[in-house]
């Protein structure tokens, strides 16, 4: 199946190529372009997002325009023969246009090279960004969700952010899937942090919301990026400035649910800045409720079983970030940035749980009946610290760069656990364990990237990387004793260290064709991976991978653009995967690591379709088609008796990781935003696809999932706002069962006042109902089990924002930018 779809698709490429070939040499000529990069004239930094306009001679409103990227970087095509005025403009700096430039046949191609934008020369006590980017910004290699407004999410954190974001999906506990695949590789700011080695959820959960500028979603990175994650990559930005002066912004909420704050402070001056943030949460006590029913059979399937749990458990979580970042233009052509951040978390857990086990024979008669109650608490700490210090040159030709970045994560976590069983029938004293499991993430990744611009057609980038992996956890458990004490328990106390190096070199290339009606890019990836564990039997045998990937787009006008990819991803096996330790904190359902796994292998296919529109909707539908192998899944395995270490446990589910077979995705994704007004707007995303999984000797399980949501924003003045999100998830099955569906909403209100410096929001979630049930099924050879959990998600909150600060901007001594052409000053807006 999938030879025949990767042909199918090829040959649907290969015809689109065809025809826009064929499109591009009937195309009018003349068709030229004009690109250049803005930068700050005193700090030599990017100005992202500047406005750039060309006019034909003597008209007065442009008829072509575009915004620069992050790096300043800007390209407009489609430009006939003719003479023009450009203008450069950003808010805080003067407007500079750029006269005349000419598009010939014999020269269509214009550099403006560098142009460099001075400031206004005022001194602003209070700077109010009036003009907003787009919800969502469709680029050639991601997509990027801009977080800053989003109002249903404020006071909230990064799982909050991310349930907006489309092609992602966020259950009910926190698991992230990028079109359909948990296999994601997260990153902050552009680099890997320890904070999501113990638990991604919990990572998630400790980043306040007010702090994340914008998500980037890359569901085809290319060969600059590691080639982890088979589902793609998901980069959080968090807000920082390289504005002159000093300002800042304060965030505070207070709910039933969720408290947090944050403060973050920008300070610069000439060539050097400084950032500085911290924040804090807390998740308050919760009290969710569950049960389950689980009936199995012994191998003769002469008795059955029924196990039944009725319970309750509350859970609270605090925690706190803090970080600092320095950055320093040491020239006009060097730039060093340093960065050191802290977080730190504590989950409590504790638990109530009535448990009833009956065994019957086959005319039903009783054989036995033991009922229990299971007291239960657990106590995790993390906590990591990460560093990141980069050195940046550019050269005299534009484009051309070179960096160096040093990034180092270390992470200690510490997990202690409790259970005890206390049986009210049978006879039987009471068993319990008491278990701490501390353990070390250390992570250090060198990198060496180099930019080259051969022409102004084609830029070619490579570079190398090395990842140095340290992981060890040391597992001390006792037992509980017939007179009420603990005894170290020699067979569930041991030491387990984790050791991986990846090496990885890459090579890519881009260019426009046919007069840049085609832009491509292409790469290649060699990642060399070594990996040593010091548990008994189990070696992993290094390995080498090549990972190529490709890009092609067409704008059909400024407006609208089509798109292809491909990228081949890999999923090693994490820490947590293949840690052999056994979560015995319920004895009747264990959890362990696999240490025997194998890397997954993934192929991605992507085509896209994005469209804007004059009064700022847009639209974006994609079809994904994805085939992996070695597929790692969770799998559940019941066992009457279950001998761990010389101690017996019975009517045991065990669950681990395991490779199986292959899986097969095909889906669509389709996001929307109509202004519907000028004061409603309306956003939708929706995602519904099929999965399929094979494993040999086994039937292939197929299952059709989809998610919607909706978002309505109204404006009803210039300084007050409301909001209303919804989303739900269908239930799916899985390989073993079914997964729950969900649904919630969310409702915020905002008001703006003393000049947009500060702001009130109010924000409900799911104000009508208490809980979210989640009802799931999972089924094996020799058992069935249905459960029913439900989350308390019901919340109130109140936020309050504040920004503070006095900008500075100052001419540049020297105002000409180098280029061929006169650059006038122009006082305009």
């Amino acid at each position: 199946m999938q030879l025949k779809f990767t042909k199918y698709i090829i040959a649907i490429c290969c015809v689109a190529l065809f025809q826009l070939a064929s499109q591009a040499q009937n195309a009018p000529k003349y068709k030229g372009r004009v690109s250049g990069r803005v930068t700050d004239s005193i700090t030599k930094t990017p100005v992202d997002f500047a406005t750039i306009s060309i006019y034909k001679m003597g008209a007065t409103a442009p008829f072509n325009g575009i915004s620069a990227d992050a790096k300043g970087n800007y390209t407009i095509t489609n430009i006939p023969a003719g003479t023009y005025k450009v203008t450069v403009e950003f808010l805080g700096y003067k407007r500079k246009t750029i006269q005349p430039v000419t598009i010939t046949d014999a020269a269509p191609n214009v550099s403006l090279g560098n142009v460099l934008l001075a400031g206004s020369q005022t001194t602003l006590n209070t700077v109010n960004v009036v003009g907003q980017a787009p919800v969502i910004e469709n680029k050639i290699d991601k997509l990027v969700y801009n977080a800053t407004n989003d109002l249903t999410a404020q006071g909230g954190v990064a799982l909050d952010v991310l349930k907006k974001v489309p092609m992602v999906t966020v259950d009910i506990d926190g698991n992230v899937e990028l079109q359909g695949s948990p296999s994601i590789r997260f990153l902050i700011n552009g680099k890997p942090s320890s904070i999501f080695g113990a638990s991604l959820a919990d990572a998630l959960q400790s980043i306040p919301a007010s702090q994340i500028k914008n998500i980037e979603v890359i569901t085809s990175p290319g060969a600059k990026y590691d080639a982890s994650g088979t589902g793609g990559i998901i980069n959080i930005v968090l807000k920082s400035s390289k504005v002159q002066g000093f300002n800042g912004s304060m965030n505070l909420s207070a709910g039933t649910r969720l408290e947090n704050g944050s403060l973050n402070l920008n300070a610069r001056r000439g060539n050097a800045g400084i950032n500085a943030y911290i924040s804090g949460n807390e998740q308050l006590n919760t009290v969710g409720k569950s049960s389950s029913l689980r009936t199995s059979y012994n191998n003769s399937r002469d008795t059955l079983t029924q196990f039944l749990q009725d319970g309750s458990s509350g859970f609270k979580r605090s925690g706190y970030q803090t970080g600092i970042s320095f950055n320093w233009s040491i020239s006009k052509k060097d730039e060093l940035t340093a960065a050191v951040s802290h977080n730190e978390s504590n989950n409590l857990n504790n638990g109530l749980t009535s448990q009833d086990q009956s065994t019957r024979g086959l005319s039903g008669n009783l054989i036995a009946d033991l009922m229990n109650l299971r007291t239960s608490n657990s106590n995790g700490h993390e906590r990591s610290t990460d560093m990141s210090l980069e050195y940046k040159k550019t050269f005299k030709k534009e484009g051309q760069e070179l960096s160096f970045q040093y990034d180092a994560s270390f992470g200690n976590n510490t997990a202690d656990a409790f259970q005890r069983q206390d049986y009210l029938t049978g006879g039987k004293p009471s068993t319990g364990t008491n278990s701490s499991n501390p353990g070390k993430e250390n992570e250090i990744n060198l990198s060496l990237d180099y930019a080259h611009p051969v022409t102004d057609d084609i830029m070619i980038e490579g570079g190398l990387k090395t990842v140095i992996e340290s992981l060890s956890s040391n597992t001390v458990t006792d037992t509980l004793l017939a007179n009420g004490g603990y005894a170290r328990n020699a067979n569930q106390t041991y030491g387990f260290n984790y050791h991986r190096n990846i090496y990885a070199a890459y090579l890519s290339a881009s260019a426009g064709f046919f007069n840049n009606f085609i832009e491509a890019k292409a790469g290649l990836r060699y990642e060399r991976t070594n990996t040593r564990i010091d548990f008994p039997g189990a070696v992993i045998p290094g390995y080498n991978i090549f990972a190529p990937s490709f890009v092609l787009q067409h704008k059909l006008d400024k407006t609208q653009s089509i798109k292809a990819a491909y990228s081949f991803r890999i999923e090693r096996p994490d820490y947590g995967e293949v840690n052999p330790f056994y979560n015995i904190s319920d004895p009747r359902n264990i959890s362990t690591g696999n240490p025997n796994l194998r890397p997954e292998l993934g192929h991605n296919y992507e085509l896209g379709y994005s469209k804007s529109f004059a009064k700022g909707g847009n639209i974006y539908a994609g079809a994904v088609y994805r085939y992996n192998t070695d597929d790692i899944q969770g799998y559940t395995t019941f066992f009457p008796v279950l001998n761990i270490n010389g101690t017996q446990y019975t009517n045991v589910s065990l669950s681990q990781r395991t490779n199986i077979g292959s899986q097969t995705s095909i889906g669509i994704n389709i996001f929307g935003s109509v202004p519907v007004t000028s004061k409603l707007n309306l956003r939708t995303n929706i995602q519904a696809g099929s999965r399929s999984n094979s494993n040999p000797g086994n039937a292939t399980v197929t299952a059709f999932s989809y998610r919607v949501n909706l978002n309505a924003s109204y404006e009803f003045s210039n300084n007050f706002v409301a909001e209303v999100f919804g989303n739900y998830n269908a239930r799916q099955k899985t390989i073993q069962g079914t997964r729950p569906g969900f649904g919630f909403y969310n409702i915020a209100l905002r008001r703006q006042f003393m000049n947009k410096k500060a702001s009130l929001g109010l924000t409900a979630a799911n104000p009508f109902s208490q809980y979210v049930n989640q009802t799931a099924t999972a089924f094996g050879p020799n058992f069935n089990q249905s459960s029913l959990r439900q989350v308390p998600y019901r919340s109130f909150g109140i936020s309050l924002s504040y920004k503070f600060g006095k900008l500075e901007f100052k001419k540049e001594k020297d105002d000409n930018n180098g280029g061929p052409q006169q650059v006038l000053p122009d006082q305009g807006n």
